[in-house]
Formats: structure tokens, C-alpha cells, sequence
């Protein structure tokens, strides 16, 4: 996932080239999130928070809270944010950040990928993932991690189409909703 030889993604258009998933992503912009999106980030993050388990959030955030989370995800580097825009609205977000907080863990990252309700079904996960796996080849980045909370085809289906490989299953490890819910681990060999 990731667009340019210099792990840049700045004024990238997605191409995809097949079928209905490329009618579905023409005209569709990667490229790095910036300060003018968060209001838009958080309006996402916050459809999953309300309505679907798979964060373990539980309560909705506000911007000025999510603020401190897009100062984490700079334009370079391991930890990226990347954003999907069509005529100047965020239709969805890939983000890589610290997979742990001890030095030793700083080449593994933890992915994730949030779309807008509205926007799932078009290949924008596909297009997200595509960019910043192809941007964190360009950086010092060693395994890519993924949690998803279980269950949940779709996302396994598309972590697996990206090379994403089952490595664990933590049972019944959050509590949201009133149900306890397990979480599946992934990974991804970088480098």
C-alpha cells in the first residue's frame, strides 16, 4: 500500500485496474492525513466506537482527544496515517503505529484500517492497505501486526489477501456491548 519510491504518498490518485473495484476507486486520492482531517478521522472512529465492537473503545472521542493521536502518525516515517479522499471528503483511514511501547518493539507496528459506514464495498480497504504496506517497505520497519476482533470475515479476507498470517487468538479478551469478545492476531513480514 504505499505510493513513490521515497515512501511518500503526498498527491497520490489510486489506480486499481480490475473490474468493479476499479469503476469503484477512480478518482479517489492516498494520500497522508492532515490537521484539517481530524474533525472527519474522528466522525469515523467514532461510527465504530457507538456501533461495532471492533475497537475496544467505549466511549465516543472528541477531536481536541484525537488530536494527540494525529500528531502520532507523521508524513514519514514507521508510524503513518494515510487517508482516502474523493471531492475533497475522507472516506476512510489506514494508520501504522507503535506496535509496543519498549524500544526493542519499534520495527514491528500494529496496522489498522477504519472506512466510513457509508463507503465499505468499494475497495478502499484494498486501495488503504495497498499504499501503506507499500509505504512502510520504504521505512525501517521489520512486521506489520494486526488485531481483529473476532468475528469478522471481511477483515480477516482482507488482511489474508495482503499476506497477513495468522499467528495467535486471545479468547474472550475485551468486554464491549455486554459481550466478551477475542481478538485474532495477524502478521505481516515487511522487510
Amino acid at each position: 500500500m504505499g505510493e513513490g519510491t521515497t515512501g511518500s504518498t503526498a498527491g497520490v490518485t489510486a489506480g486499481i485496474t480490475t473490474g468493479a473495484t476499479a469503476r469503484a476507486t477512480t478518482g479517489i486520492r492516498v494520500r497522508p492525513g492532515v490537521d484539517g482531517d481530524l474533525a472527519e478521522l474522528t466522525e469515523i472512529y467514532n461510527h465504530y466506537v457507538a456501533h461495532t465492537p471492533v475497537t475496544f473503545d467505549i466511549d465516543p472521542v472528541t477531536v481536541e482527544e484525537r488530536r494527540a493521536w494525529l500528531d502520532s502518525h507523521p508524513a514519514t516515517g514507521r508510524h503513518r496515517l494515510l487517508v482516502a479522499e474523493e471531492a475533497g471528503r475522507i472516506l476512510g483511514y489506514a494508520t501504522s503505529s507503535p506496535f509496543r511501547g519498549k524500544r526493542a518493539y519499534e520495527t514491528s507496528v500494529e496496522t489498522s484500517i477504519y472506512l466510513g459506514p457509508d463507503h465499505t464495498g468499494r475497495g478502499l480497504g484494498g486501495l488503504l492497505y495497498s499504499a501503506l504496506l507499500e509505504t512502510l517497505a520504504h521505512e525501517d520497519v521489520h512486521r506489520a501486526y494486526a488485531g481483529i476482533t473476532q468475528p469478522n470475515a471481511a477483515s480477516m479476507r482482507l488482511h489474508e489477501r495482503f499476506g497477513f498470517r495468522p499467528v495467535g487468538l486471545l479468547g474472550q479478551v475485551g468486554r464491549k456491548f455486554g459481550t466478551f469478545w477475542d481478538v485474532a492476531w495477524l502478521e505481516k513480514r515487511i522487510a
